[in-house]
């Protein structure tokens, strides 16, 4: 414990950012890291309690008091290591994570949290301008040989920690650069896409062999232009197929006139953009420039919509939410140290939008084939007496309409492509997800894994990342019969 007071002396101090006017006129990075002071002032206010329920809260599982002692103490490298011994790519949390790490932070009970995820980034990036973060190629191969499908956080976390233990690793995407989510769902005014080509090259120098534009799957669902391998080729040339695919089926509006041209699936709109940022030919680009956009669903993704169509030039922009408005502060002896349901704004919302809850839509019309207003009606929850499950019912009278040139469908995603997961066999769960547990995510399928979004639905990054890690430990002790990787 850096500071025996500094939870009493020091209050939280967050990053700064651009000013909304300023950031939005282009697609970098506005947030400002902590200065050395101001991250040393942050480690002093952990507490280093006995049970850190911190760690416990974060997914990975980061030994958090440990490096924000270190950071107090001005050891940066050691913090580093420390952080790098439980997560492969802090500085895609660092920037993209929702913390849940400081809603379990004990000072959260009365207080401001410790600004962990701050800490984390600040770390992190000293790392790479110091020159620290370097490749660990492993000290000797297996001789074993590991197929890794998809390159999103779990295909990425697997593959590095396969390679540092000797094995050699070829990662399979069907898109035309890695990356996955971090790469085409994340935008770079979030998440500038230098930080994954970093980390790529520090694991091509570990051993690890990159195929994008590769199809894996039954031949005859191949899209044009791909390479493609089968799963039978798979099983032949590898000692084992870990399958870490995201969560790609977005749940659709089945509504009269969704048919209309102007309404998108959101992450066909966020992956065009993407695309665009990083250089790649993008034909017929959907654009919110000078468009009265509606952007349905209260989300992550729907916040990227948001932040997006402010930056095309978008005439406005208007969120909704089907569920009702929660409240701005958590009760929190009630919630802590889970994660609460409160009202969260991100900084998209910060540069613009109308936010809206408890709204349903009914209906989109239009001319010519083109959307020009969406139909709602208000809605309120309540408790069913018999089953105890919140219902929902339609506000008599309150029906409304709001002009709308493009509309955004952020409402979630529903399962992994199942063609893949089909071409392997690969028993699957009521959600439609690869069936496997988490104690040793082997699938029904002889030395097939799977990890990810694949597995256990849409999530978060740090979700993936772990899940990734601990695969990697599987399917090491699959292959060697044991092994020392941390789960």
């Amino acid at each position: 414990m850096g500071k025996v007071t500094g939870f009493l002396e020091f209050q939280r101090v967050k990053e700064t950012y651009e000013a909304p006017l300023k950031r939005v006129k282009n697609w970098k990075e506005f947030v400002h890291t902590l200065t050395d002071t101001e991250a040393k002032q942050q480690g002093a206010r952990c507490m280093d309690c006995g049970i850190p329920f911190c760690t416990s809260g974060c997914p990975v599982n980061n030994i958090i008091p440990d490096w924000n002692d270190l950071v107090y103490q001005q050891n940066w490298r050691s913090a580093l290591d420390v952080l790098h011994s439980t997560n492969n790519f802090p500085e895609f949390t660092g920037r993209v994570c929702p913390a849940p790490c400081e809603a379990a932070c004990t000072l959260n009970i009365n207080n401001d949290a410790v600004g962990i995820k701050s800490i984390e980034h600040a770390i992190i990036d000293k790392g790479w301008q110091q020159g620290w973060v370097i490749p660990q190629p492993p000290a000797r191969k297996t001789g074993k040989k590991v197929a890794v499908v998809g390159s999103g956080p779990a295909g990425l976390a697997c593959a590095q920690q396969l390679a540092r233990a000797g094995h050699s690793v070829t990662v399979f995407e069907k898109s035309n650069r890695i990356g996955g989510l971090l790469r085409y769902g994340i935008p770079d005014f979030k998440l500038e896409k230098s930080h994954i080509d970093r980390r790529l090259a520090q694991m091509e120098a570990e051993g690890v062999e990159f195929c994008p534009s590769t199809y894996v799957g039954a031949a005859e669902h191949a899209e044009d232009g791909l390479n493609t391998r089968t799963p039978e080729s798979l099983q032949a040339e590898f000692d084992a197929v870990v399958l870490t695919g995201g969560a790609e089926n977005p749940r659709d509006l089945p509504v009269p006139g969704r048919e209309l041209r102007g309404i998108h699936y959101a992450m066909d709109f966020l992956r065009q953009q993407n695309k665009a940022c990083n250089g790649d030919r993008v034909s017929k680009q959907i654009t919110a420039k000078d468009k009265h956009v509606i952007v349905i669903g209260g989300g992550d993704t729907g916040s990227d919509c948001v932040g997006t169509s402010n930056r095309h030039g978008a005439a406005s922009v208007t969120q909704f939410e089907l569920m009702s408005k929660l409240p701005e502060t958590e009760d929190k002896a009630l919630t802590w140290p889970y994660w609460p349901a409160k009202l969260r704004s991100s900084s998209s919302h910060e540069e613009g939008c109308e936010r809206d809850w408890a709204v349903a839509t009914k209906s989109f019309e239009g001319k010519n084939g083109k959307v020009e207003k969406l139909i709602a009606i208000r809605v309120e929850w309540f408790k069913d007496k018999a089953t105890g499950q919140m219902k929902m019912r339609e506000v008599e009278g309150s029906q409304f309409e709001l002009p709308a040139d493009l509309v955004l469908l952020a409402m979630g995603f529903v399962s992994p492509v199942k063609n893949v997961l089909d071409a392997f066999g690969v028993d699957l769960d009521g959600r439609g997800n690869a069936r496997a547990n988490t104690d040793d995510y082997v699938t029904n399928v002889e030395k097939v894994f799977a990890a990810g979004d694949m597995r256990r639905g849409q999530s978060l990054v740090v979700w993936a990342i772990r899940e990734g890690r601990q695969c990697a430990r599987s399917v090491d002790e699959f292959l060697m019969g044991e092994s020392t990787l941390p789960r």
